[in-house]
């Protein structure tokens, strides 16, 4: 076999980032947009030693799990991977990726693995959506998103995973941008005034924002811009972001308020937050209160524990944990985030809940070993890369009964789960979340045991 060549093969397997999976003359091949069950013809666009990646050309016999995607560009664009896939398999594949990680990278043989948590409608679901601007071939403004694995926008005013108001702010956006002749930020040559329109959406509250992000200070008849998104109802927060960078890092950190509030609120099991638009905040606020359930299940608090949950954002998960614990400490590292929290707790008059600005894997053991501070029980949810070895060395000496990890990556997640089960715990419980339809990421929990020391 050589570049270029057309083989007919069958879907196996599935990757972590979504590519089907099948074998020619043994030969292994990943191929985007291809399901398991399928037989296609695929074109190998590139070969390594012991595989190689294939284009989906043809499908000869569609997989009985296929479907067609509720979106038109599903395929060309990069935000869903696995949206040709029937979404019950999408939660098969999603266990099965959790299981294998665990299995493989984490060496475990048992696994108690609880049944994923699915959503009741796997679209519409996101809160939160950044739309690129720019222009196409004939220099007309257009906003969509960005095609896997390259900064090409591919047009679309309506993502079916984002609420409907999305498509209703974007044409006023588009609109105003041609009637006042506004120039779109282009990101080769660093020119063009407009770079992204940030939306956010509270589920609960109703409440809009919406964050036009520039590449400069002022925007040219921005009073006429609020005037035309006011009418929306729900419409709350219109706000300007600075950002004259040439990176790709989305927002700057200059923010002017043009109408409204600089934030929203929305809840999340009864606490309300506010949300500014530089704010974390989870995106599908509807599993996330499912995920927290999980977590207060898992850390079975009954009102006389002290928790310490690290990488807690702006106090999402602290302050939910609050509600049945004696004292929690939230850590973070962006100074932003922890003002946010610490407005949040107060907000909901929640007095039990204490927040530090720095690396949990600094604080932690800075509070251990020289306050003497202990934990009943850990919450970590950190980042994909997941956590740093200074910080899983200080739980092991600190010896809470339990640890709850939360994590967005469960590759990271089993190799962590190895390193503290090596060191005195065990894996009582796990169970995946998913907060991502169509996509190939997956939320877990995770519930750690410490073993009884023996004498």
């Amino acid at each position: 076999m050589k570049k270029d060549d057309l083989v007919t093969i069958t879907i196996e397997d599935m990757s972590a980032e979504g590519h089907g999976i099948g074998k020619a003359d043994g030969y292994t091949l990943f191929v985007k947009d291809a399901v398991i069950g399928d037989v296609i013809e695929a074109k190998i666009m590139k070969m390594k030693k012991n595989y190689g990646f294939a284009r989906l050309m043809k499908i000869i016999e569609a997989s009985k799990d296929r479907v067609t995607p509720q979106c038109p560009i599903a395929r060309q664009c990069g935000g869903c991977q696995i949206q040709e896939m029937e979404y019950k398999a999408q939660l098969r594949f999603k266990e099965n990726l959790i299981r294998n990680h665990l299995r493989r990278i984490g060496g475990f043989e048992t696994i108690p693995m609880e049944p994923i948590v699915g959503m009741d409608n796997p679209y519409r679901y996101r809160n939160k959506a950044q739309f690129p601007i720019g222009t196409d071939r004939d220099g007309n403004v257009i906003v969509g998103f960005y095609a896997g694995r390259t900064h090409t926008i591919i047009p679309a005013e309506d993502c079916k995973l984002g609420v409907k108001e999305n498509e209703i702010i974007l044409k006023e956006v588009l609109a105003f941008m041609k009637e006042q002749n506004i120039s779109a930020y282009d990101e080769k040559s660093g020119k063009g005034l407009v770079r992204h329109v940030l939306i956010r959406y509270g589920f609960f509250t109703k409440e809009i924002m919406v964050c036009i992000v520039i590449n400069g200070k002022k925007l040219p008849g921005a009073e006429k811009l609020t005037k035309r998104l006011r009418t929306i109802p729900g419409m709350t927060s219109i706000t300007l972001n600075s950002n004259e960078k040439q990176t790709n890092v989305i927002l700057g950190d200059r923010i002017e308020l043009l109408w409204g509030q600089t934030y929203i609120t929305d809840t999340i099991g009864g606490i309300s937050f506010q949300i500014s638009p530089l704010s974390f905040y989870q995106v599908n606020p509807i599993q996330t209160e499912k995920l927290y359930q999980i977590a207060m299940e898992y850390a079975g608090l009954t009102g006389k524990e002290t928790v310490w949950d690290l990488y807690c954002g702006i106090g999402t998960i602290s302050l939910f944990l609050a509600q049945k614990a004696k004292q929690v400490y939230g850590v973070e590292i962006v100074p932003d985030a922890i003002e946010d929290a610490k407005k949040n707790a107060k907000r909901n008059k929640i007095e039990n809940a204490q927040f530090y600005v720095g690396k949990a894997e600094e604080v932690l053991p800075e509070k251990y070993e020289k306050e003497g501070i202990c934990a009943d029980v850990i919450v970590v949810d950190p980042p994909r890369k997941g956590c740093d070895e200074k910080l899983l060395d200080t739980i092991v000496k600190m010896k809470p009964e339990k640890v709850v990890y939360v994590s967005c990556d469960s590759a990271t997640l089993a190799r962590d789960l190895k390193w503290l089960c090596e060191r005195g715990y065990a894996i009582e419980r796990v169970r995946g979340v998913d907060q991502f339809g169509h996509t190939c990421h997956v939320e877990t929990v995770a519930l750690l045991i410490k073993k009884i020391d023996k004498v």
